[in-house]
């Protein structure tokens, strides 16, 4: 069967990429866990609140909570079906409950336990929402055979918040007072579910009718979780492409006190790097209709490998500035084939599981590879970076023996292309269960 054959018409296909364009903008702005939050929350503990970096650094690790646990949220969306609608019930439910925490904080004045408890609260929340998101993407990149172009657009989109955040957090933080910053992500989620009542037919149509859909009782589901091979290398590369030890502080403490750098130098390097992931995005979306996914993530992490190798030669901050988009676009084809592989890698009827698992194990190796990446530039005064960067450096190249470990029917085939063996397991695994 041709590419974009039945499944998955022309017209279809934008009306769903326009779906999920709008849902994804709408999502990563309105996360309270989001640079607008995040900047103006630790501005609040520090400079209203008198808080130590300790009670700051404490406050970001509960909240964080949720993230790190996000496969418990993705498992109940994938058992429960609020209102009768799935996912739609899940952003008509938890958003406006998201919108209700950030108001509250708001509303109710700024202390460190109630700024604590309403972020826990919004977090948790927000958690079942992103849970109903991923498992919806999953969910139709799979049914309408369109995971690399959903995993191209998603990251797209998802880069706007994020280069924003890193370009205009000092403007923001100096002219958006902390309260009508709450507001404002607060009315953010309410649009979420402003947005639920749209129920396109080329996303929803028969959406859950399908055998991708299937599930079973929760100890089954478990037990399909453990049993899928599937899962293994997605999570796997997952976790190795975001345990990054030279990319986070210890690059922030080589560009301001080996370099001499202003602390904006690093906003601005992190707005550039991520703002040059975009162009080799868009190329995914193109690619990945044409070539196998089996190519893309050997080409994208052959090109990754070697990308935070630069860093280790600069030794100016502009030069650091200028290095950042060539950097950038060195990672957009590996993140978009892992992301196009997590989707494809989802068993039937638990694509909420693995996508918010994924999402977790992005947080959480994120967080212990700038740990060690500390510990190593401390280790050493004169060369402790450049260990970073070779230790970063390392951590890719252990991508490339995971790739083969990737079931062969799950990434032979191009973006759109029907592949009869892999329907086959996917029935067979619904029958066994």
């Amino acid at each position: 069967m041709p590419a974009d054959s039945g499944r998955n018409g022309a017209e279809g296909s934008y009306r769903t990429l326009q779906y999920f364009g709008w849902m994804t903008l709408f999502i990563y702005l309105a996360t309270p866990g989001g640079a607008l939050i995040d900047i103006q929350a630790s501005y609040i503990l520090k400079n209203q609140l008198h808080a130590t970096a300790t009670q700051i650094s404490t406050f970001r690790l509960l909240t964080g909570i949720p993230v790190y646990v996000a496969f418990a949220f993705g498992l109940a969306r994938d058992q429960w079906n609020p209102l009768g609608l799935r996912d739609r019930g899940f952003f008509l439910i938890f958003a406006p409950a998201t919108a209700a925490a950030l108001a509250w904080m708001a509303f109710s004045g700024f202390s460190y336990a109630g700024l604590l408890a309403g972020m826990m609260l919004a977090m948790v929340s927000s958690r079942f929402v992103a849970a109903a998101y991923q498992g919806l993407v999953a969910l139709v990149g799979q049914e309408k055979l369109m995971s690399g172009r959903l995993s191209a657009l998603l990251n797209v989109i998802s880069s706007v918040p994020v280069v924003a955040g890193a370009l205009a957090s000092g403007y923001v933080s100096d002219h958006l007072a902390a309260k009508d910053a709450f507001f404002l992500v607060a009315s953010l989620n309410l649009l979420i579910a402003v947005l639920a009542l749209w129920k396109p037919a080329s996303v929803f149509g028969h959406l859950y009718e399908k055998p991708q859909a299937s599930s079973t009782d929760f100890l089954g589901n478990v037990r399909r979780l453990a049993k899928h091979k599937a899962v293994y290398p997605a999570v796997l590369i997952c976790l190795l492409w975001n345990f990054a030890p030279g990319a986070a502080t210890p690059l922030q403490f080589y560009l301001s006190n080996t370099l001499h750098a202003s602390d904006a130098i690093y906003s601005y390097y992190n707005g550039i790097f991520a703002a040059a992931f975009v162009p080799t995005f868009l190329l995914y979306g193109y690619l990945c209709k044409r070539v196998s996914l089996d190519k893309l993530l050997w080409w994208g992490t052959i090109i990754a490998i070697p990308q935070m190798i630069p860093l280790a030669f600069i030794h100016s901050a502009d030069l650091a500035l200028v290095l950042a988009a060539p950097i950038g676009l060195m990672g957009g084809i590996a993140t978009a084939a892992y992301f196009d592989l997590a989707i494809r890698s989802c068993p039937p009827g638990l694509q909420g599981t693995l996508m918010m698992l994924v999402d977790g194990v992005l947080a959480l190796s994120a967080r212990a590879g700038d740990l060690l990446g500390s510990w190593i530039y401390n280790s050493d005064a004169t060369h402790g970076f450049t260990y970073c960067v070779i230790a970063t450096t390392v951590v890719y190249a252990l991508i490339l023996p995971l790739i083969p470990l990737a079931p062969k029917a799950l990434i032979a085939t191009r973006d759109g292309e029907f592949s009869a063996e892999l329907e086959a397991a996917e029935i067979n695994e619904i029958r066994r269960s």
